[in-house]
């Protein structure tokens, strides 16, 4: 256990408590809601940062990180489907998309490839977590800007369909050979 471990952790902790306050109905809980998202995304910065520059990298929090990272983003948009903010649609090819390329990833892994996050799976987290939390905040909260929330959905749904033919286009011959030989 390592300190990028424990913030990889953290963002997993956080998770339960996002879900409490995005389907809690009070006066604010949507501004304690982007709060909690706001730490929980900005964390992911944090560990990866730290894991680099410390030189802690380990086999877990590779392993750990991304799960840290689809979940946190997967609990956000069902909990706003919930809340009718988002169309389900939307978060079916979302959530999709993230299931997908763990499986990929871990069909890679098994064949002893490792594939990391390329710059677009990056892109992709960044205009999920903006587009989350501007849906968060809400109409209400939003006023006349809330239109960046349907545009957010469209930039999103854009990357995540882009990012995942781009994992699949990359490594498909690596991944899909029935051989170790076959992969040279």
């Amino acid at each position: 256990m390592n300190i990028p471990l424990y913030i990889t952790l953290f963002r997993i902790l956080c998770i339960p408590i996002l879900v409490i306050f995005l389907l809690s109905r009070f006066d604010g809980h949507e501004y304690i809601a982007a709060a909690v998202f706001l730490v929980a995304a900005l964390s992911d910065i944090a560990d990866g940062v730290l894991a680099r520059r410390t030189q802690q990298t380990s086999t877990m929090g590779a392993l750990l990180d991304p799960i840290a990272d689809k979940l946190l983003i997967s609990a956000a948009f069902i909990c706003l489907v919930e809340l009718g903010a988002v169309a389900s649609w939307m978060v079916i090819i979302i959530v999709g998309r993230e299931i997908a390329v763990t499986g990929f990833r871990a069909i890679a892994s098994s064949k002893g490839i490792h594939i990391s996050s390329s710059a677009f799976g990056k892109i992709k987290m960044w205009c999920e977590s903006i587009t989350i939390i501007l849906l968060i905040l809400g109409k209400e909260n939003l006023g006349s800007f809330s239109i960046l929330t349907q545009i957010g959905l469209w930039i999103v749904l854009s990357v995540v369909l882009f990012s995942a033919a781009e994992y699949f286009v990359r490594f498909r011959r690596l991944v899909l050979s029935t051989s170790p030989s076959e992969e040279k």
